[in-house]
């Protein structure tokens, strides 16, 4: 019944036009991205290594495809959150908001299980947009630009790692990166949970990410103490596969945290709506 039910939600995904405004707007983005790198991509890498240019002597093609693909997941990993929102926001309250939650109430399936095939049907929105992201930063980018060694620039300095060493790193930054947005997706429904329309949780999980990510950026002692426990401070860590050595032990603690963040968001919505009076 539940593999049954999370059929019937995907159906439900793939029916609303919103459901794919994610998917083209990455596909835009990505677009706009590429185009902009093969236009002026030179200069603008030339302006970063400048300050490197008196100790260091840069030799080959910078503007790759490898560089291009993690560039493009810098920029578009801390917007897809609302593409993701726009659907995942929607899948509780929206039943509410049309008053078919009634009906679904009265199928022979635990509220539990209608619960958890809303979040399996998120989970698996969520990863087809991380996949299209995936392909069309990597596939496209290095079609577009051709392969090369990866130049990365952090807090430590500059790192350059070797083309053979590159993809596995993207492999498990998308990865960890699908578990970042997961949580996103997992936030969205816990509050559609709480919700009689669509807007509310869509809105809510933005300003709870925005809020979370103000308070991590805030150099406050008042807020040192809360700042590892907050998902936002974890929804980068895709980006230490491309440090060397990788700090495996902090993306391992990372992990957790997102995965903690996913269990309890999803404890509180079946606990909700178990209690839920469904009148409409």
């Amino acid at each position: 019944m539940l593999f049954k039910n999370t059929y019937n939600e995907l159906i439900k995904i793939l029916s609303k036009p919103r459901s794919y405004l994610g998917l083209g707007a990455l596909t835009i983005l990505i677009g706009i991205i590429i185009f902009a790198m093969k236009a002026d991509g030179e200069s603008m890498v030339s302006f970063v290594t400048a300050s490197f240019e008196q100790t260091l002597s840069f030799n080959g093609k910078l503007v790759n495809g490898n560089l291009i693909a993690f560039i493009i997941l810098q920029m578009l990993v801390v917007h897809i959150p609302l593409l993701i929102a726009l659907v995942t926001g929607d899948l509780i309250s929206g039943e509410a908001a049309m008053g078919t939650i009634r009906m679904l109430a009265s199928k022979p399936i635990s509220r539990t299980q209608i619960v958890l095939s809303k979040f399996i049907a998120g989970a698996i929105y969520t990863l087809v947009i991380t996949l299209w992201l995936g392909i069309l930063s990597l596939l496209v980018s290095h079609l577009v630009f051709g392969a090369g060694d990866l130049m990365v620039l952090n807090s430590d300095g500059l790192v350059i790692l070797p083309e053979a060493d590159i993809l596995w790193r993207f492999g498990l930054a998308f990865g960890v990166a699908y578990l970042s947005l997961l949580t996103v997706a997992t936030l969205s429904i816990c509050l559609s949970a709480f919700a009689e329309n669509s807007i509310g949780p869509i809105v809510a999980t933005m300003a709870i990410i925005i809020v979370f990510t103000i308070i991590g950026s805030l150099d406050v002692s008042v807020f040192d103490s809360i700042k590892p426990y907050l998902f936002t401070t974890h929804m980068a860590s895709w980006r230490s596969f491309f440090e060397e050595p990788v700090p495996f032990d902090q993306i391992l603690n990372s992990v957790v945290i997102l995965l903690i963040h996913i269990v309890l968001l999803v404890g509180i919505t079946i606990f909700k709506f178990n209690k839920k009076d469904i009148t409409s």
